[in-house]
């Protein structure tokens, strides 16, 4: 049997599934719970400090017949940091972390002044791009130097956007050249699964990690 859900259900009223429009959250995104790759994109603010931004909601995708590599961040805040830096410098940098770094990578949201060295300040380590003017995070797996190529508002007048960023390379920890998914791989935001049928008092946010189920094809 299935359930149709078009409406918000009578269940999750009152409920943080309801309330979290105040943070810019629709209840579908809870009840179809879809999980998209975590990371942590830092930048330059205009006074040369590192900034981290922690993000999901995004797609990674080839364009230009094969010629560019783009990631799609989803849902950036016009009023952040991450933001105003890629205005500034049009450059970025992503970086991938395992389970064993999540914690530290979380502290960046905590440590988000205007003056402060986000990265280092959450107990991470800075390292100097190669190809961009931001600042790469050594103890995440793999990262990937990028331009901004464009924005677009989703919804007009909205306060988050969409930001193309075009991916020019990639560093890549040994240990993971071989393969970037598994406990010590890629974690995906599993952003508070909710039941409509049967919602509890309270919710979660999960990070999980990918398992491989079926090998498709050999190319």
């Amino acid at each position: 049997m299935k359930y149709s859900y078009k409406e918000m259900p009578d269940q999750m009223k009152g409920t943080f599934g309801d309330i979290s429009r105040s943070f810019g959250f629709s209840w579908k995104e809870f009840v179809m719970t879809i999980p998209s790759p975590m990371f942590l994109v830092t930048t330059y603010k205009s006074n040369g400090k590192p900034n981290a931004c922690m993000q999901s909601w995004a797609i990674f995708t080839s364009a230009d017949h094969g010629n560019g590599f783009y990631a799609l961040l989803a849902s950036v805040n016009k009023n952040g940091h991450l933001y105003k830096s890629l205005q500034e410098t049009g450059q970025a940098v992503i970086n991938f972390f395992s389970a064993d770094h999540h914690a530290a990578c979380m502290d960046t949201i905590k440590n988000n002044q205007f003056d402060a060295d986000e990265i280092t300040a959450s107990g991470l380590t800075v390292t100097k791009a190669s190809w961009v003017n931001a600042p790469m995070v050594e103890e995440c797996f793999m990262n990937l130097e990028c331009n901004l190529a464009w924005e677009k508002e989703i919804v007009p007048g909205d306060d988050h956007v969409i930001l193309c960023l075009e991916v020019l390379g990639a560093h890549i920890d040994e240990d993971h050249l071989a393969d970037k998914t598994g406990d010590n791989g890629l974690l995906y935001n599993i952003h508070y699964p909710i039941n409509p049928e049967n919602v509890g008092k309270t919710a979660h946010d999960y990070a999980g990690v990918l398992q491989k189920k079926i090998d498709v094809m050999e190319y």
